[in-house]
């Protein structure tokens, strides 16, 4: 029952937004009481924390493995590029949600949630980091602001990325890890 009220609760966020549903229109789409609701969440804004929790905790956990590699950098940043993109293919509507919706979340649940995507983002940083000490990334780049950078690129591809469409995870994965290593210059190199 819980997993279910999440699913349509997901649905139903994506469509009409946060704020435009209710527990009513929730409870609705499976047929059940707001009883039913109230017996595993004692509010909307509880539901909308149980979502951003479990899905940034999975990322973390997803990007931990891929850290605890024996991968170089490279190979290390080109997978998390892809388990940001891939995650639109398995959960899209979660992500936008989770990107969207955050804003619903009273101050203490979203600061929360800002630490746990401090984290993420400062994995990355640090693996940009340590690419640079390794030789591996320039030694001119900035690691916060790149990082910053790689999280718009994919970050946005939540709004935009139909996974069924032309382009596969994979493709689009590969030309952003390309374009993050190799920029748009022809040689690959600044002049």
């Amino acid at each position: 029952m819980k997993s279910e009220l999440i699913k349509q609760s997901i649905n139903l966020f994506v469509e009409k937004g946060f704020s435009a549903t209710s527990i009513q229109d929730i409870v609705d789409t499976i047929g059940v009481t707001k009883g039913s609701f109230y017996y595993h969440f004692k509010s909307k804004e509880a539901l909308l924390m149980d979502i951003h929790s479990h899905y940034i905790d999975d990322l973390l956990r997803r990007q931990k493995t891929i850290l605890d590699t024996e991968k170089n950098y490279k190979d290390k940043l080109m997978a998390i590029v892809e388990l940001i993109i891939g995650d639109i293919e398995k959960q899209g509507a979660v992500g936008r949600v989770y990107f969207r919706e955050i804003r619903h979340l009273k101050e203490d649940n979203a600061a929360i949630i800002r630490q746990k995507r401090a984290a993420f983002r400062d994995n990355i940083e640090l693996l940009l980091a340590e690419g640079i000490e390794a030789n591996e990334f320039r030694k001119e780049l900035n690691p916060k602001i790149i990082t910053f950078a790689i999280l718009g690129i994919t970050n946005w591809s939540y709004q935009w990325f139909n996974p069924e469409g032309n382009l596969s995870v994979k493709e689009l994965s590969a030309m952003y890890t390309d374009f993050i290593l190799y920029g748009i210059h022809s040689s690959g190199t600044p002049d």
